[in-house]
């Protein structure tokens, strides 16, 4: 289980280039369809990570003192957050 932080913090990262990368399109478009590709993607990562922020209200805010900057985490790393959450609860309760 010790690979797990590791793989969390891993997916930060590459979740962490993406969006840099999709606002570095919004400021200065990529050429040709890669630029509206990553308009698309950029718009559905969004409502994604929004609906994992309202899962994360759900689940978490009974078991966590939760902070806006707990909630802009989630917005912004999505389901590895989730998950590093998740592992804080589950040593909480062991």
């Amino acid at each position: 289980m010790k690979a797990m932080p590791l793989l969390i913090n891993l997916g930060k990262v590459i979740t962490l280039i993406a969006w840099l990368m999709m606002a570095y399109n919004l400021a200065i478009p990529f050429e040709g369809k890669v630029a509206i590709i990553l308009n698309i993607l950029f718009g559905i990562t969004c409502i994604m990570h929004c609906f994992q922020v309202a899962i994360f209200h759900m689940l978490f805010k009974t078991l966590l003192p939760l902070t806006k900057q707990d909630y802009l985490q989630v917005f912004i790393f999505g389901i590895f957050s989730l998950l590093a959450y998740r592992q804080q609860v589950m040593t909480q309760v062991s």
